[in-house]
């Protein structure tokens, strides 16, 4: 039998007994299933229970940021980060009427809505490399995101979003991925003028470890 290994730096920003059952069933998962589409299908039936569970989540990481790297007002709080690196949780608070940048994340995971209701623009890559700066995308879906839904991400297929808050409080989702995200370098898009920009989002409550800064 395969069974997770704790790493001795995890962190948790979120400590409660069914936040920390959840990570600890989410991992086992993940060290079971080396396949990354089996993965997030055996994952699903766990995050959406936690999505559509009451109390968990603290108040402090329901509010918006206006000093946030998302800009907007757009508040991004980790909750949980695997000591290496290989896992984070968080959840992305957009006040209403805001939107985030159009961006990539470059990680496996699964998000989902927890609070409020948004809409979703999904864009393709048709042309270009968003390392070099230029490319050109096209607009592929558009959705509506209720609480209680959530979609999963294998890039790069639907890797490119944007979400924006469609109810009259915040929206607040749930973002499990495979990558501590937050500190990563990754892309933003201005989808109008074809142009890709390097960002980094951070957290709002946490910095990104010292190799990483």
């Amino acid at each position: 039998m395969v069974w997770f290994v704790s790493h001795p730096q995890d962190e948790y920003f979120v400590d409660n007994p069914e936040f920390r059952a959840f990570v600890a069933e989410a991992r086992k998962v993940i060290a079971q299933e080396s396949e990354l589409t089996r993965r997030i299908e055996r994952l699903k039936p766990v995050f959406s229970r936690l999505l559509r569970s009451e109390g968990w989540l603290p108040v402090a990481y329901l509010q918006p940021d206006t000093t946030s790297g998302m800009g907007s007002g757009i508040g991004q709080y980790l909750l949980f980060r695997a000591g290496d690196r290989s896992l984070g949780l968080f959840s992305l608070v957009v006040p209403p009427g805001a939107s985030t940048p159009v961006h990539d994340h470059l990680a496996w995971g699964l998000v989902g809505l927890y609070r409020g209701e948004q809409r979703e623009e999904v864009y393709e890559l048709v042309e270009g490399d968003p390392d070099a700066g230029v490319v050109r995308l096209r607009l592929a879906t558009v959705r509506a995101i209720q609480p209680g839904d959530f979609y999963p991400l294998l890039p790069p297929q639907d890797d490119i979003h944007r979400v924006t808050t469609v109810s009259a409080g915040p929206s607040v989702s749930i973002h499990l991925l495979g990558s501590d995200i937050g500190c990563t370098v990754r892309h933003r898009f201005e989808p109008e003028h074809g142009v890709s920009k390097p960002f980094r989002s951070g957290y709002s409550n946490a910095p990104c470890p010292p190799e990483e800064s």
